[in-house]
């Protein structure tokens, strides 16, 4: 992309922030509205309670969607995929005041290219083919499976392997390291995505060890009706199946956590690589809806406790989602201890309610890579990408009653990058990370990635 006359991006962007600061600041100080003095107003919708903005980059005008951090040497390194464009960006945020992308590594054409997890130097990454409301050719040919590669340059990483499932690929899977991919599988003969095993000991030739599916999921099987009303719609839609692994698969010694969507929070003993079996099962549709009932799943085996949360892709016009504190010290039969507070709008804002907002609402993403070395442990403090609520940060230090203690809901995008949302154009935080720093990272549809601190 061409620099803008006579100023970079970059320095634009920079002096938009600091702009949107000092604006914050003023609309703080003068507007009775906001009674608790940690809430500050910017400019097009922008809000944030106990969290300052620290960073911006644009991502060269490339949306980014999922994100993963490392730190190499004395430098820390942001990989993510993208939304509207096929491939990964690599992102110096040593100084996150001044994010800077280092590499861009093309992807296939008319794939999606949306997910990426690593540990170590290893990084996989999803292919999946494009659903139509998001722009995808249902007719065009698209890469599948998953991408390994060797990351011990970290921006140059070097393709090793390539994983396929023979269907429409993969959307969100773990690598927490070793041997094992655990992947979320849209793989041929299966109605939704199933879980499957990838042995990566020989990266340059990705090996299927073990798969497990729904009852009813495999075509021509008796069991369970994987929906009795599947849709077409909405994003992650899979092959129309409400029961469909969203992923990632998360791995808690010899278990593994799975967010099944309508059929809940799934718990399979997998100390057999090859013979996964069920040990344990929470549902929660109904009463929360069923597209993507359970869409997320973070275990946390030595507090006994896992979070759940939904994806609600109907413009608030469907059930209730959730996010939840689930009871796993028996992981046989989890209970659900509490629901995490729903985001009220601050003060001011123009809609009573973030349903009626516009584009998507609820929860969506939370700080999932608690494998990796350089990401912030779980401990008091829990953050989840909340759509056009923003990034919502809850104190869950008494299970029983977590409770909102900071936000950032980011300024409206100005530009259309992709046809989503349908509607306005609103913000719609789509994913979030934090690093042992302490510094967040949170990405949009429709803009770039914001680095945040949490102040409260």
């Amino acid at each position: 992309m061409e620099a803008e006359s006579g100023v970079s991006r970059r320095t634009a962007l920079r002096a938009s922030l600091t702009a949107a600061g000092a604006l914050a600041a003023t609309q703080a100080g003068t507007t009775p509205a906001h009674a608790d003095p940690a809430v500050k107003a910017g400019p097009r919708g922008q809000y944030t309670r106990n969290v300052e903005v620290v960073g911006y980059t644009d991502m060269d005008h490339r949306p980014a969607f999922k994100l993963a951090i490392r730190r190499v040497g004395a430098r820390w390194y942001l990989y993510t995929g993208h939304f509207w464009d096929s491939g990964w960006s690599v992102v110096d945020v040593t100084d996150p005041r001044r994010p800077e992308v280092v590499a861009f590594v093309p992807g296939p054409k008319d794939t999606w290219t949306l997910q990426v997890d690593l540990h170590g130097d290893i990084m996989v990454t999803a292919l999946e083919k494009i659903f139509p409301n998001f722009g995808g050719d249902p007719d065009a040919a698209f890469e599948e499976g998953l991408y390994v590669w060797d990351i011990k340059d970290p921006v140059r990483p070097r393709r090793l392997g390539h994983y396929r499932t023979g269907g429409t690929g993969t959307h969100r899977n773990l690598y927490p390291g070793g041997r094992y991919v655990h992947v979320a599988a849209g793989a041929k003969g299966f109605t939704g995505n199933i879980y499957t095993i990838v042995d990566i000991r020989d990266p340059a030739r990705p090996t299927e060890v073990g798969r497990w599916w729904v009852p009813g999921q495999r075509e021509g099987e008796d069991g369970a009706a994987p929906s009795a009303r599947p849709h077409t719609h909405g994003f992650c839609c899979a092959n129309g199946a409400d029961v469909s692994l969203h992923g990632p698969p998360y791995v808690a010694g010899d278990l593994v956590y799975l967010p099944y969507g309508a059929a809940g929070l799934v718990v399979l003993d997998i100390s057999d690589v090859t013979a996964p079996k069920p040990v344990g099962g929470l549902s929660f549709s109904p009463p929360f809806h069923s597209r993507f009932g359970v869409h997320g799943v973070l275990p946390i085996p030595d507090q006994k406790i896992a979070f759940a949360n939904s994806e609600d892709v109907s413009y608030g016009k469907g059930a209730a989602p959730h996010a939840s504190i689930v009871d796993i010290s028996d992981p046989a039969k989890p209970f659900l201890l509490s629901l995490l507070p729903t985001p009220e709008p601050p003060p001011g804002a123009p809609y009573a309610d973030f349903s009626g907002r516009g584009g998507w609402s609820g929860p969506h993403n939370i700080n999932h890579h608690q494998h990796h070395p350089d990401v912030q442990r779980q401990g008091d403090l829990f953050y989840v990408a909340h759509f056009n609520a923003g990034l919502r940060i809850y104190d869950v230090s008494n299970t029983r009653l977590p409770r909102e203690v900071g936000y950032f809901v980011p300024p409206d995008p100005t530009r259309r990058y992709g046809p989503m949302p349908e509607g306005d154009l609103v913000a719609q935080t789509e994913d979030v990370v934090v690093d042992r720093r302490g510094y967040i990272y949170v990405s949009d549809k429709n803009q770039g990635i914001y680095i945040l601190r949490y102040t409260g």
